[in-house]
């Protein structure tokens, strides 16, 4: 964890920005009370995409033909 002044991390933010997403915390202090954490943001994740799934789900024949169990009560 590295602490740092708000001056020199206005002058070094590219530098921090580098470090924070290699894993460092910054922190960042004002009047000696830490203000700010600097933190890598989580990846955004793609929006799903329709029809991605093609060709992978097979419904069979008599998907939708009475069970063997309930032909008594469909005649």
């Amino acid at each position: 964890m590295q602490q740092i002044t708000l001056a020199k991390a206005s002058r070094n933010l590219a530098d921090l920005i580098e470090a924070a997403l290699s894993g460092e915390e910054i922190i960042i202090i004002k009047d000696n009370q830490p203000v700010v954490k600097l933190i890598p943001v989580s990846p955004v994740k793609r929006p799903r995409q329709p029809g991605s799934a093609k060709g992978l789900i097979t419904i069979s024949d008599d998907f939708d033909a009475p069970l063997e169990e309930f032909k008594e009560y469909m005649e």
